[in-house]
């Protein structure tokens, strides 16, 4: 079950509690929100004494949230005496002292002397007054004992539905031995040191990958700080699964495609030059430099790239179609479609004449092999990436239609 709220799904407790007997009360919503509380305390049995605004009373349902069951068990009297003649254990709540010479208990111990009495088959009842002045006089001098609660002096008013919720929760209590509805779910056995030890080791690897543990004189005391803080949390056997898959998942991301987003359009803008320089009349001893800086690019997309990926893989019209940094030839556009012969360049600003004159020569080599090449500025794309699609979608039924 999500949310909050009654699980309707679980059997709800039938115990056998106290009587609440509500004084005249006032306010409709305030017997509904009473009834509230006992329902949440498994107290069944409520015994209204001339409620003001009549019964039954449609606010009370509605202010009841779910607690009809009590509500439509309610029995109605015209004096406090005749809702009472039946206890053989009498509480009266109240804020005010009334200058009686009677026993004065907090709520948790008013509990035990009603699971006392419940236990010998006697029939317990708590007097809650109304809502503007509480219990009067004579109607707290009916009472064997009264309930006070430890509040703040200069403010010890609690409203109806409070005085129930508080009273009801020291019954039930003690009535469960305070057991709770719901614990912790049970955790998988704990992390061998064998377990520990192995994604210790993977972590370090890919922390020095990354030139983390830096400077070397401080490299065993930042181990040992990091060792500690997993030996702190108590890792169980499926924890250490979970944490070696996000070393994992982060060391992988880092290096699959369209994973990194560490450039911004600047860097990208250089490293197009240097692939373009050198991808010019490129001499063996050259060859891996051409290959590292294309793979530094395709695995590191700018924001433009990243925003332009998503958006054709997610449009309708375009999903599928799109593949991104893919060769054709000895060339790599940004982006191609070998369905509709279309490749599409983002043109970074301030771009050097090297880069446009290695485009110039790309865009030909496409365009004499049947492909349409798109330039999109990187401005655009980041702005309105919408307007950009619309533009390719246009170009692409024309290209249909010729």
């Amino acid at each position: 079950m999500s949310g909050s709220g009654t699980d309707r799904t679980k059997t709800g407790m039938d115990l056998a509690g106290p009587v609440v007997v509500l004084v005249e009360p006032q306010l409709g919503e305030n017997i509904g929100m009473a009834a509230r509380a006992m329902g949440n305390f498994a107290l069944a049995r409520l015994r209204i004494v001339k409620p003001r605004d009549g019964w039954p009373n449609v606010s009370a349902q509605r202010a009841a949230a779910g607690a009809d069951h009590i509500l439509e068990r309610v029995e109605l009297f015209d004096t406090v005496e005749q809702a009472v003649a039946d206890c053989t254990l009498l509480f009266a709540t109240t804020a005010r002292a009334h200058d009686q010479a009677k026993p004065v208990v907090a709520p948790e111990a008013a509990a035990r002397e009603m699971g006392g009495e419940l236990k010998s088959g006697g029939t317990v009842g708590i007097l809650f007054g109304r809502e503007r002045y509480g219990l009067q006089n004579e109607e707290v001098a009916l009472a064997d004992r009264i309930i006070t609660f430890p509040v703040n002096p200069g403010f010890a008013s609690l409203n109806l539905a409070q005085a129930v919720l508080l009273t009801g929760y020291e019954w039930f209590k003690l009535s469960t031995a305070g057991a709770l509805p719901f614990a912790m779910p049970e955790r998988s056995g704990r992390a061998s040191q064998h377990q520990m030890q192995a994604f210790f080791d993977n972590l370090v690897n890919e922390l020095d990958k990354v030139e983390f543990l830096r400077p070397a004189e401080k490299r065993d005391t930042m181990l040992v700080n990091l060792r500690n803080i997993f030996s702190r949390m108590e890792p169980t056997k499926q924890d250490m699964h979970t944490l070696h898959g996000v070393v994992m998942a982060i060391a992988e991301g880092r290096k699959g495609p369209a994973k990194g987003g560490v450039l911004d359009g600047e860097q990208a803008t250089r490293l197009r030059a240097l692939l373009a320089e050198h991808g010019q009349g490129a001499i063996r001893s050259e060859s891996g430099t051409v290959r590292g800086l294309a793979r530094l690019l395709r695995r590191n997309p700018t924001d433009a790239e990243r925003i332009l990926w998503q958006a054709l893989t997610t449009d309708r019209r375009f999903a599928g179609q799109f593949k991104r940094q893919t060769p054709v030839g000895r060339h790599i556009p940004d982006f191609v479609s070998f369905v509709h012969r279309i490749a599409i360049e983002l043109i970074n600003p301030h771009e050097n004449e090297v880069i446009g004159t290695d485009r110039t020569v790309r865009q030909s080599w496409l365009a004499s092999r049947g492909y349409q090449v798109i330039r999109m500025q990187v401005a655009e794309v980041e702005n309105n990436v919408g307007a950009e699609l619309d533009r390719l979608a246009s170009m692409i039924a024309n290209r249909i239609g010729s």
